[in-house]
């Protein structure tokens, strides 16, 4: 950040009075522009015994699959924000059933959060985040090509709660990938 939001004036890093952390402070109009971890928010989608699984369009990890999710908009619930990332990828309607995982990304500033949801209806396909959209039985499953860390983590905690007919919330780190994933 080089320029102030609020006012546009130049903006300089420093540790203001009462915090402990470097932040972007405006001297001009006295803004402290906090810079805080995204949210990014999806939803399982089952049908059956099969869970729904878009082919990425976009960077990054073109090409590779993942369940849908996205960034969370201002104004919106975390729910209404996993139902609108699997409209926009997968033209998929849901029903929540519950959240799943919340698994902390401290290296690229992230939250991941997933929702267990129910398909509304077979009437999906790809959005315009998407290359395909498919069911897919756990076998089925493409785990080579699988995008982000973070949706491995959380369907390997779906199908050993779906095997122990147990479904638990799921938290964890995902550190770099010189250290291990801590969960629980």
């Amino acid at each position: 950040m080089n320029y102030c939001d609020n006012c546009g004036a130049k903006v300089a890093i420093r540790i203001p009075a009462g915090d402990d952390k470097p932040r972007h402070v405006c001297d001009n109009c006295g803004t402290i522009h906090y810079r805080n971890p995204l949210m990014v928010i999806g939803s399982i989608p089952e049908w059956e015994d099969k869970i729904l699984l878009c082919k990425r369009a976009i960077e990054p990890r073109l090409g590779k699959w993942t369940l849908p999710a996205g960034f969370m908009e201002l104004g919106e619930s975390t729910a209404e924000a996993a139902s609108r990332e699997t409209l926009e990828e997968a033209n998929a309607r849901i029903e929540i059933t519950g959240i799943y995982t919340l698994l902390s990304v401290p290296h690229v500033n992230q939250v991941h959060i997933f929702y267990r949801a129910r398909l509304l209806d077979l009437d999906f396909g790809p959005g315009t985040e998407s290359l395909e959209v498919a069911l897919f039985r756990e076998d089925e499953i493409p785990w080579e090509e699988i995008a982000f860390r973070t949706i491995t983590t959380t369907l390997r905690h779906y199908y050993a709660d779906r095997k122990a007919r147990d479904f638990q919330v799921h938290t964890g780190d995902i550190l770099p990938q010189s250290k291990s994933v801590r969960s629980s």
